[in-house]
C-alpha cells in the first residue's frame, strides 16, 4: 500500500508528486501523460518570449525529475476511486487496483472547443485558450475573445489594459450587468458583439480573421492578431463523483489547504473550485502535498 497516490500529471499533479517525494513519502503518480495543459504552446509572429511568465518552465523541471524516477509514476487511465475503511482503492485501466492511505486528485479540466472550420488548423497559431497567460504579448495588437460567461469577461478585461482593440464575441446582455461586465462595457477599446456566434476562423500561416454570425443570421468578419476561446472548463471528476463533494460546475470543493469533504482525500489545480491558471495550479499542488503529509504524519 502506498502512502500517497497522485492522480493527474499536469502542473498541480507533478508539483504535488515531487513535493511528496521530497518528504520521503512512498508516492505514485498516475496519469495518461505528463505535463497536462503545459504541453500546449501558442505561437505568434509578434510574440516576444521575455514578456511571458511561463509556468510551463517550472513544470518542465518537475516533469524531468519524474522522467528519471520511473518507480514513482505509472502512465495509465484511472477508471474509478473507492474509499474502503482507512484507505483508498484506485482502479486503473492497465495496472488493476492500487491502494493508498491518502490521495490527491489533480486531473484538471478540459477545454470546450468551438467545433468550427479552421479551429484545429490554427490551434496554437494565433488561436488559444488562455488569454490571461498570453495577454502581455498583445500590447497594441487586435485580439478577439470568444465566450459567453465570466471567463470571457475576465479575459476581455485583462486584454483591454494592453491591446489596441478587443472584440468580445458571444456574451448575452444579462452577463454584462455585473461589476466585471460593467468594466468591459466601459472600456473604450472593447467592442461587444452580444449574442453572436463564431462560424469560422481563417488566416494564412497564423490566424488573421474570425467570421461571426448575428442572431438574425448576418455574417461579418473581424480582423485580428489573435483570438482566445474562453468558455467554461469541464472538470475531469466523473470518476470520483460518487465519493466527493462538488460544486454546481462539477469541480471538487476544497478548503484553503486542499482538503476535500473526505478525510485523506485532497485535490488541487483546475479540477477544484479555484482559479484556472498554471501558476496557481503549481502552488495548489504543493499545498495539497504538504496537507497530505500532515495527514499522514501520525502513521509515518
Amino acid at each position: 500500500m502506498y502512502d500517497l497516490i497522485v492522480i493527474g500529471g499536469g502542473p498541480a499533479g507533478l508539483t504535488a508528486a515531487i513535493y511528496a517525494i521530497r518528504k520521503r513519502l512512498d508516492v505514485l503518480l498516475i496519469s495518461e501523460d505528463l505535463g497536462g495543459k503545459t504541453n500546449y504552446t501558442m505561437e505568434l509572429p509578434h510574440a516576444d518570449g521575455h514578456q511571458l511568465i511561463r509556468g510551463s518552465e517550472i513544470v518542465r523541471k518537475f516533469r524531468s525529475e519524474l522522467d528519471y524516477l520511473h518507480f514513482a509514476r505509472v502512465l495509465t487511465k484511472v477508471n474509478k476511486v473507492d474509499h474502503e475503511n482507512d484507505h483508498f482503492v484506485v482502479v486503473t485501466e492497465d495496472h488493476g487496483e492500487l491502494r493508498t492511505k491518502a490521495l490527491i486528485i489533480a486531473t484538471g479540466a478540459r477545454q470546450q472547443f468551438l467545433g468550427v472550420p479552421g479551429e484545429l488548423e490554427f490551434l496554437g497559431r494565433g488561436l488559444g485558450y488562455s488569454a490571461i497567460s498570453y495577454a502581455p504579448v498583445f500590447i497594441d495588437k487586435r485580439v478577439t475573445v470568444i465566450g459567453d460567461g465570466d471567463l470571457a469577461l475576465r479575459a476581455a478585461a485583462e486584454l483591454a489594459t494592453v491591446a489596441a482593440h478587443v472584440h468580445l464575441v458571444g456574451p448575452p446582455h444579462n452577463k454584462l450587468t455585473g461589476p466585471l461586465g460593467h468594466k468591459v462595457v466601459q472600456a473604450k477599446n472593447v467592442t461587444i458583439l452580444e449574442d453572436h456566434q463564431v462560424v469560422q476562423v481563417d488566416g494564412d500561416k497564423f490566424l488573421e480573421k474570425v467570421i461571426v454570425k448575428s442572431r438574425d443570421g448576418k455574417k461579418s468578419e473581424i480582423g485580428t492578431d489573435g483570438a482566445f476561446v474562453e468558455m467554461a472548463l469541464i472538470p475531469n471528476t466523473d470518476f470520483v463523483a460518487h465519493l466527493v463533494e462538488r460544486d454546481s460546475f462539477g469541480r471538487i470543493i476544497v478548503d484553503a489547504c486542499g482538503r476535500t469533504s473526505v478525510p485523506g482525500l485532497f485535490a488541487a489545480g483546475d479540477v477544484t473550485n479555484t482559479t484556472e491558471q498554471v501558476l496557481v495550479a503549481i502552488g495548489e499542488g504543493a499545498k495539497a502535498a504538504l496537507s497530505a503529509y500532515e495527514y499522514l504524519l501520525p502513521a509515518l
